[in-house]
């Protein structure tokens, strides 16, 4: 049916092609071409057809006869494997009896390899000998190219042994015990490799290929140690005495080394030497730079890059400086050495001087450096060191002030300066001190610095508070015997003197160690400390002036008194005995003795008007009116001449206050009772202090003006306007009348 199915197609196939080459009526004249032409074509696929067909015949019958020829030879095979498997029962029982050969294969290995080593065996004792001498000689290198042949013969005949009968430990053992000398060899060489790594720093420059030798001889030993190791994996066997581990020893022992070289610097103790401390860290110093640049230029070139020797060795000194500075840190140490230690450790350690040194670069990067004490260590320190520092500082002032008050008993004059001003000694000490301690914490650092002024400055707080007293004291104790001390006013004026040079010691102190930053954080008790001179200052200078008055009571009491009417040359000593004390207050520095000055003119004005109110004359007539007042005139005028000598120089005017005595003057003066009341007037009118007692006090000196004549005058007084001079300084208020009319009761 497939076959009637496929003519079918072919039919259907063949009309639509005949169809579509009849389609024009011209086309049938062609036919018989066309005719020809398909039977060319039919003729030949039949012939590609056969040919096909042909092939794949031959190929199948190829194919069979292949496959006949197998089954033939899996026939034979199949015969050869069953003889196989009865000769194989047949010779089991025979290889069971070959266990002897085997044995004696096993055994003749162990002999060739004992035979091999025999010459080695035998002549054991004669290398230990040599090898012994090469060590003793100190040529390393050969010694122990003999010490490796021996292990090497001893590791063979143990791994043979091993390999024969690894439970056998006796003959191990005996082994062992053959090559006994070779590990005391091995021990002997050791300690001289030791030795040479020690002193690596120092061999390496006089005998450079000694070290070089060593390193060879460690690198040979680790090749071996790696060998043995990879074989133990293998076989689990593995000689006596390995791995050596010799490069690890090798760091080891430069490790103590550098230990030992650092603390062996420490020559002296606190007992021997102040110093102690500088002494050590410098010594360190130079040690530890000397080695490093011995180790970058020669030593590095002796050992395999892969040591990495110098940054090792940079490890090791860096692990035991900060070791050692731990323990330093750890002691008892006083303040000045708290600051060598942190400033060597904050500052030396990484400066030019030491690990920054420029030779070191770029393999040392100071950077990079851990801190050699944590920044807690440090911490505690600067606590330490400012509490000492506090108590310190508290105790050397205390004792300074204790000198100096001892210097104001002294029965010489103080110092004076390259000007003439008197001083003591005083502040230079206080300030060189506070210099000192600044430089040693500016070594440390900015913070440490400003911590430092800040308790210098707050200490001198406390300290000025203790001198206003020492000096208020020691007005009091010459108030009790004026003879006492002798030099007392000079010594005052010292006191006075040093306030000044201690205010411009806390300026310049200032301006030196203090970041303008800081200066808020201090105004506060520079102001105080600026007061408290102010004030001891003030009080010597009063102290001094109540000398003089002490001395010129006598004086001033006669003022005013019939004595002095008749012509008393009080006023002549007053001004001589004020002179002859500015003669020592000219040793008194500018600012103070200025207001000295001004301050005497003003009390000898006080105490001569206190005079005139005292009432201690009433004058009878007009007379004597007249030559009391010419008298009051002529005094005004020796004492504006004085103290105008007394502030030469100085610019102060103070001409003003003369003019007071001489205004009183002319209110006693006046000889026409009915212009009284104008007088007084003018009087009050420039003087606006001046009270009701005052006048009337004038009056009774005058002796002229009646009751009445006071009372109308006071009264019609208080309605007058004042127009004072803008620079008058009320100078009456001071002034106290008494109430008892003295004069009266004496008549």
């Amino acid at each position: 049916s497939t076959m009637e199915e496929t003519d079918r197609e072919a039919v259907a196939t063949a009309v639509q092609r005949v169809a579509g080459m009849l389609q024009r009526p011209d086309q049938l004249d062609k036919v018989e071409q066309y005719r020809r032409r398909e039977a060319r074509k039919k003729a030949s696929v039949e012939a590609r057809l056969k040919a096909a067909i042909q092939s794949q015949l031959d190929g199948v019958r190829t194919g069979l006869s292949q496959l006949h020829n197998a089954l033939n030879d899996v026939k034979d095979i199949q015969q050869s494997l069953v003889d196989v498997s009865k000769d194989w029962r047949q010779s089991i029982n025979t290889i069971e009896n070959l266990k002897d050969v085997k044995d004696a294969v096993v055994q003749h290995s162990q002999l060739a390899a004992a035979v091999e080593n025999l010459k080695n065996i035998f002549s054991v004792p004669e290398i230990v000998r040599e090898t012994q001498d090469l060590i003793e000689r100190g040529e390393l290198l050969q010694a122990h190219r003999k010490l490796m042949d021996l292990e090497c013969s001893r590791d063979n005949l143990m791994y043979e042994q091993y390999r024969m009968d690894s439970k056998n430990t006796h003959d191990m053992n005996l082994i062992h015990t053959y090559f006994g000398d070779m590990q005391k060899l091995s021990e002997e060489l050791a300690k001289q490799l030791w030795m040479v790594v020690q002193r690596s720093l120092v061999t390496v420059r006089r005998d450079p290929t000694l070290l070089v030798s060593v390193v060879r001889i460690i690198e040979r030993e680790e090749k071996i140690d790696r060998r043995m190791l990879d074989r133990k994996k293998q076989t689990g066997f593995i000689p006596p005495g390995r791995p050596k581990k010799w490069k690890e020893k090798m760091f080891n022992i430069l490790e103590r080394t550098v230990s030992t070289r650092i603390e062996g610097t420490q020559a002296d103790t606190r007992e021997s030497d102040k110093m102690w401390l500088v002494r050590h860290l410098e010594i360190i110093r130079k040690y530890v730079l000397d080695d490093l640049l011995v180790a970058k230029t020669l030593l590095d070139q002796c050992f395999p890059p892969h040591y990495d020797i110098f940054n090792r060795l940079l490890n090791m000194y860096h692990q035991a400086l900060s070791t050692r500075m731990q323990e330093l840190a750890a002691e008892d140490l006083e303040a000045n050495e708290i600051v060598s230690l942190l400033s060597w450790v904050l500052n030396t350690y990484k400066s030019a001087e030491m690990m920054g040194n420029s030779e070191l670069s770029p393999e040392v990067d100071v950077n990079s450096l851990n801190p050699l004490i944590s920044q807690n260590v440090v911490d505690q320190l600067l606590s330490k060191y400012m509490s000492t520092l506090t108590s310190n500082i508290i105790g050397w002032l205390r004792k300074a002030l204790e000198t100096d008050k001892k210097d104001w008993i002294k029965e010489t004059e103080p110092e004076a300066d390259q000007d003439g001003y008197y001083q003591t000694t005083l502040p230079a000490i206080v300030f060189q001190m506070f210099e000192q301690n600044l430089q040693v914490a500016a070594q440390i650092n900015e913070d440490l610095k400003t911590k430092v002024l800040l308790l210098c400055l707050q200490q001198m707080n406390s300290f000025l508070t203790r001198y206003k007293d020492e000096a208020q004291l020691y007005k009091e104790e010459h108030l009790k015997n004026r003879q006492y001390p002798q030099c007392y006013v000079q010594y005052m004026i010292a006191v006075i003197n040093n306030c000044q040079t201690f205010k411009e010691s806390i300026i310049s102190l200032k301006r030196k160690y203090l970041k303008i930053e800081m200066e808020d954080a201090l105004s506060s008790s520079h102001t105080s400390m600026d007061a408290t001179l102010d004030i001891i200052a003030k009080e010597g200078c009063s102290s001094l002036l109540d000398e003089v008055f002490m001395d010129l009571e006598p004086h001033l009491n006669e003022l005013m008194t019939k004595k002095w009417l008749m012509g008393s040359n009080a006023v002549g000593t007053i001004c001589v005995t004020v002179e002859d004390y500015f003669n020592d207050f000219a040793k008194i520095k500018k600012p103070y003795k200025k207001t000295m000055t001004i301050e005497a003119h003003r009390r000898v004005v006080v105490e001569y008007i206190r005079a005139i109110m005292l009432k201690r004359i009433s004058f009878k007539n007009a007379e004597e009116r007249k030559e009391g007042a010419e008298r009051m005139i002529k005094e005004a005028e020796q004492f504006r001449f004085l103290f105008k000598k007394l502030a030469a120089g100085s610019g102060e005017d103070t001409e003003g206050l003369c003019d007071i005595i001489e205004a009183i003057a002319e209110v006693i003066k006046l000889t026409d009772p009915s212009l009284l009341y104008l007088e007084v007037s003018t009087l009050v009118s420039k003087y606006p202090d001046i009270r009701d007692d005052h006048i009337a006090a004038l009056l009774t000196v005058r002796g002229d003006a009646s009751r009445d004549m006071k009372q109308t005058i006071i009264e019609t007084l208080d309605q007058g306007p004042s127009q004072p001079n803008p620079n008058y300084v009320p100078i009456f208020k001071e002034i106290t009348v008494p109430t008892l009319t003295v004069p009266k009761l004496l008549k």
